[in-house]
């Protein structure tokens, strides 16, 4: 491991004898795979730090109980018990767990939005997914916070509330909106993509919370991580127009 990748390790947001909450680095992969060979995980990073159930028996991904794309940052929620690994993919399967994002994205996002579009992987791009006929339901709210300028061009800060989970869910709805978000490698467009990283170092994508109920006390809890410095940092480079929250 690098000193770069040992300085962005995962930070525990919260722990008790049930959860470990993470607020995951950009550039870490969440679960490991036969692609992943010489590359770090959270998969791994758990195992080497933890010995919790759910890693000890192995086979249950170290109760990781979702994912997050290599490049997104933020919220990532590890059950630490078999019991409580189950109670929580439950509730996800139930869709009653909460998650919030925060992206920025092009051009003046429509105000509360919602987009119903189904999305599977393309057939002539097996790495790319997008708005398919006959692909999986997928469903995110969107709620604009504010917009800004750079240089001519125009930006939305916004949150996402994705009500399924699929991948790459609300990088593919925004772009059905022809908002792609600022750096995203696959659907921003190669033009777009090479402005966007002379002043944004990654796609501008975070999970920034996520609210359940506790598997062991059934009451809510509501966890939040902090916009990474990078990404405020890439923000500073605009000048906010107009707020909205």
């Amino acid at each position: 491991m690098t000193a770069l990748t040992k300085a962005l390790e995962p930070v525990i947001i919260y722990q008790d004898d049930f959860l470990l909450v993470l607020n995951k680095p950009p550039f870490w992969i969440v679960n490991r795979a036969q692609t992943t060979k010489g590359k770090i995980t959270v998969e791994d990073w758990l195992e080497n730090n933890f010995d919790f159930e759910t890693i000890e028996k192995g086979g249950l991904r170290a109760g990781i109980a979702h994912r997050l794309d290599k490049d997104t940052s933020g919220i990532l929620l590890i059950a630490k018990t078999i019991k409580s690994l189950a109670k929580v993919q439950e509730q996800f399967s139930r869709r009653l767990i909460n998650k919030q994002y925060l992206a920025l994205v092009h051009d003046i996002f429509p105000d509360d939005s919602q987009v119903a579009a189904p999305i599977n992987r393309l057939s002539w791009d097996r790495e790319k997914f997008g708005v398919v006929l006959g692909g999986k339901k997928a469903k995110t709210s969107f709620s604009r916070c504010a917009i800004y300028q750079r240089e001519g061009e125009r930006f939305s800060l916004i949150w996402a509330f994705p009500k399924t989970g699929r991948t790459h869910q609300i990088r593919v709805h925004c772009q059905y909106l022809s908002h792609p978000i600022v750096a995203d490698p696959d659907y921003v467009g190669r033009k777009r993509l090479r402005r966007d990283l002379t002043w944004c170092p990654r796609i501008f994508l975070h999970a920034s919370a996520i609210s359940f109920n506790h598997p062991d006390t059934e009451k809510k809890v509501k966890f939040q991580a902090p916009l990474p410095k990078d990404l405020a940092l890439a923000l500073k480079q605009l000048k906010k127009a107009q707020a909205f929250c």
